[in-house]
């Protein structure tokens, strides 16, 4: 049986030179990066050169690149270090409807402390209303949080706009850009970014590591408490292996950077093509070019994502129906409901996200199993039944 792995929105495949890489830091390279002798040094100078590598790709400075447990973490700094930093300035802190729920739990946590949080609507593509945010802003703002895509539909925000309008208005500006690193191009003073998250494992680095950018002179609280380490930012012995595969998986993924892409965009843009010859009543949720190169998301109508993606792992098949966060819950995506998704809608979508080691070969695979499952869902299907007999 064939064994497709299309979910490289939740994580992606360890790269073999980024595995070479961090086995040297188990067996060589295992000082503790705080001890002042030679082996502890040896594994403080890979730290520093891989914050070299990630700031180069940020176009920033090494010294404004703090390691972190992993995109969560970094999310959870930004948002919630900023905040207290802040808090004799202000308590609002603006963010949209379709964040990831390490930004929206965070902000939850956050109003039951005080603060006050603006959730801004996006329209049927996913894109945040320009006209909302700018009304929110208020006197009492101290941050603008929005992502730079999504990680469901792949829609990719106007964050140089954005990062415009904070600088304009003197906001700190974040934007959680998981997704986006590894497949957008970065320039932090072109954006204006003062805060940007990312985490190693969506861009063929080790799971458990991940990176916050502070823009210098950027206030933020520590959370961890403990230690020194990361300039007084983050406490806690360094997870050094991890740190030097998000190094070299970071540089590997900006070395080929255009070609990735193109490859990527060509899987996507035929997988749809070829969804939209064989199977009728069916959906392409986010923004038909403004999205993310490996990004898919479909609905089909009259049938449950559930049940499409069992019917995908029997063949081999592993997708998602959303995010790999929310994956155990039952109701519907919350970024589907907010570009307009009726609840059915949104419980039949399913999204398959392209990476460098996927094939056309494979597309054709998924969508011809993908008909047999429709099929066979719609024929158990009540809402099916109705809808050929001429009901709504």
């Amino acid at each position: 049986m064939n064994k497709i792995y299309v979910d490289n929105a939740a994580t992606t495949r360890v790269d073999d030179e980024v595995l070479k890489e961090m086995i040297p830091c188990y067996s060589d390279i295992y000082g503790n990066p705080s001890s002042i002798y030679t082996l502890g040094r040896d594994a403080k100078k890979s730290i520093e050169i891989a914050r070299d590598k990630v700031a180069t790709v940020l176009n920033a400075n090494p010294d404004e690149i703090y390691f972190t447990g992993c995109g969560t973490e970094a999310d959870n700094m930004a948002l919630i270090g900023n905040a207290y930093a802040n808090k004799k300035k202000g308590n609002h802190i603006i963010t949209s409807k379709i964040e990831h729920p390490a930004i929206l739990d965070t902000c939850k946590f956050l109003e039951t402390q005080g603060f006050e949080v603006s959730y801004i609507d996006v329209d049927e593509d996913g894109i945040i209303k320009m006209d909302n945010l700018k009304k929110a802003i208020k006197e009492s703002t101290i941050l603008i949080s929005v992502m730079f895509a999504n990680n469901e539909i792949g829609t990719i925000q106007p964050i140089e706009e954005i990062g415009a309008l904070a600088k304009e208005k003197k906001i700190p500006f974040h934007t959680d850009a998981v997704q986006a690193v590894g497949n957008i191009q970065i320039d932090v003073d072109r954006f204006n970014i003062d805060l940007l998250s990312l985490s190693a494992h969506k861009f063929h680095g080790p799971k458990g590591v991940g990176a916050l950018y502070i823009r210098k002179g950027t206030k933020i609280d520590k959370l961890m408490h403990g230690g020194h380490q990361e300039r007084n930012k983050r406490a806690g012995t360094e997870n050094v292996a991890g740190i030097v595969g998000l190094g070299r998986a970071i540089e590997i993924a900006y070395e080929n950077i255009d070609e990735h892409n193109q490859h990527l965009a060509s899987l996507r843009d035929y997988y749809f093509e070829q969804l939209n010859q064989h199977i009728p009543h069916i959906k392409i949720n986010g923004d038909a070019t403004r999205r993310l190169p490996g990004n898919t998301n479909v609905s089909f109508q009259f049938i449950e994502g559930e049940g499409i993606l069992l019917n995908l792992d029997a063949k081999g098949i592993y997708a998602s129906s959303g995010s790999a966060c929310t994956s155990g819950s039952l109701d519907p995506s919350h970024v589907l409901l907010a570009i307009g998704l009726s609840h059915e809608l949104a419980h039949g979508s399913l999204r398959i996200t392209f990476g460098k080691y996927n094939t056309k070969e494979e597309v054709d695979y998924i969508v011809s199993s993908l008909v047999e499952i429709v099929i066979k869902l719609r024929e158990m299907s009540p809402l099916y039944e109705e809808f050929l007999k001429g009901g709504k």
